[in-house]
């Protein structure tokens, strides 16, 4: 009788990442962490698993959708895999940190799960490097986020990329100003978000809203490019909500423009992403050549209240693996895969040769022992196929 051999394979949505690719995630990790030093950012590190309600606390409805849950045995209570640090890091500012000064300057990098739809392809796995800037509402703290992702973008070697920046509260005093609620005011959000005007047209046909409020509703998908379209928005659109958000997207593309980005940035004020947890400023990365974005943030001046600790916060986080694959072929990036020498002696004495490496490693290259003994043409050809140059 043939024994069936046990299924090993990995689960939907999860990978092994083997020497190279670990290697090439490092050092991404490792730029972006530098980056955050260098702006007086300091590192926590969050745990694995959090009690679901605390998490839950903290995280709108799309994230507890796609939260891991599982019973604790020691304690009866749910716990889940967080699918999100931002929240970790709320809880920790208004539990931990409750005490010491403000501003909080917070980097942080790890593992999330999230629960995905089998036909999408994508990764329950989301590799997140990011910062969060508690204690500060002022349209500086904003830009300094921004200017910060541009500044490790550069430092990654992209030169071909965008951030796309704009302002929730502008949608919102739009969208409030037409009265829907519900299913058409999601349909007509989802609309604006695909920059569909026939879609938007058909809505708001659908619907009874204002003219004034159509027309102003009507010019969200158009308003996307440089700091035109600020007066374009300015001239069509008359509410005093959308019109201070206006105001404060202005002075923070000023101060972008004294940190001297502004050549990377586009401006997108029928941006809805985020409608139900950002507060003011949003923004995401995108390079060229790739259709998902690699990084995003913005301001979220609720969360940590919702931990009995009220402040403002803004914040941003890179996808790591979005990073990589934009990044795979670069000669910087695949240098840090290789490894300096392979070392082999051809008597019994091994002394000096152990001293050699010794002395390599002293100086700061890699160095390994072949300590199989074998012909010096396997030697290299292992060398070759373990990417040691020498």
């Amino acid at each position: 009788m043939t024994k069936t051999a046990p299924d090993i394979s990995l689960p939907r949505g999860v990978s092994d990442f083997l020497p190279e690719t670990a290697a090439k995630i490092g050092y991404i990790e490792a730029k972006i962490r530098r980056v955050f030093e260098l702006w007086g950012f300091r590192r926590v590190i969050t745990p694995k698993l959090e009690y679901e309600d605390v998490m839950a606390i903290g995280m709108g409805d799309e994230l507890k959708g796609k939260t891991y849950r599982f019973d604790d045995r020691q304690t009866g209570r749910l716990l889940a895999f967080p699918p999100d640090i931002t929240p970790q890091i709320a809880r920790i500012v208004a539990t931990r940190l409750k005490s010491w000064p403000l501003p909080h300057r917070i980097s942080y990098s790890g593992r999330v799960l999230r629960q995905t739809e089998m036909q999408t392809g994508r990764s329950r796995e989301i590799f997140q490097s990011g910062v969060e800037l508690i204690g500060l509402d002022s349209p500086e703290a904003d830009a300094e986020m921004i200017a910060m992702a541009v500044e490790a973008m550069q430092g990654l070697g992209f030169d071909d990329f965008k951030i796309d920046l704009g302002q929730v509260e502008f949608c919102r005093g739009v969208m409030a100003a037409s009265g829907l609620s519900g299913a058409p005011l999601r349909e007509l959000q989802e609309a604006v978000a695909r920059k569909d005007s026939s879609a938007v047209a058909k809505v708001l046909a659908e619907s009874n809203v204002s003219a004034d409020a159509c027309r102003e509703i009507s010019v969200l998908p158009r308003l996307f490019g440089g700091r035109e379209v600020l007066l374009e928005a300015e001239r069509v659109v008359t509410n005093s909500r959308s019109r201070l958000a206006l105001e404060n997207l202005r002075q923070v593309l000023d101060i972008l423009d004294i940190h001297g980005v502004s050549d990377f940035l586009t401006i997108d004020l029928g941006e809805t992403r985020g409608l139900d947890y950002h507060t003011g400023i949003t923004f995401e990365g995108f390079v060229s050549g790739l259709g998902e974005p690699v990084c995003g943030g913005g301001r979220y001046d609720t969360l940590t209240a919702r931990y009995g600790f009220p402040a403002p916060a803004t914040g941003f986080t890179f996808n790591i693996l979005n990073l990589l694959q934009a990044l795979e072929r670069q000669p910087e990036v695949e240098a840090c895969t290789t490894r300096d020498f392979l070392l082999f002696n051809c008597c019994n004495d091994r002394r000096e040769v152990l001293e050699v490496a010794r002395l390599l490693r002293v100086k700061g290259f890699t160095t390994a022992r072949d300590i199989i003994r074998r012909e010096y043409d396997s030697s290299v050809e292992y060398a070759r196929r373990m990417n040691i140059r020498c």
